[in-house]
């Protein structure tokens, strides 16, 4: 099993941009979040200081993962602070709840 799965903070107004740009790649799944937070970029005119955001998730095949995450970043690229940030990270396995069969590959 070669999964990887992308985690990316993008800003809220930006998100249907990328869920397009993610759909028109084919992939197969996607979960977003709402989110606060700070980092790189800290809202000053908030109290505590947190911005907005959204986290978007993909399980991807490892062939895919470097397209999916240049979608993103093609579609959340604003050249200004507080864009957001994309990780990738490995994944051991992945199991279908309803079948409880481990998940071998999907496509991209």
């Amino acid at each position: 099993m070669n999964f990887k799965k992308i985690t990316a903070i993008v800003r809220q107004d930006l998100l249907e941009k990328v869920e397009h740009a993610l759909k028109e790649l084919g992939v197969p799944g996607v979960s977003v979040s709402q989110i606060k937070g700070y980092g790189e970029y800290t809202n000053l005119y908030a109290k505590d200081g947190m911005v907005e955001g959204v986290r978007v998730e993909v399980f991807i095949d490892i062939e895919c993962a470097d397209s999916v995450v240049q979608a993103i970043m093609q579609a959340a690229h604003t050249g200004l602070e507080g864009d957001g940030i994309v990780a990738i990270t490995s994944v051991e396995q992945i199991y279908h709840i309803r079948t409880k069969e481990l998940c071998e590959k999907d496509p991209c």
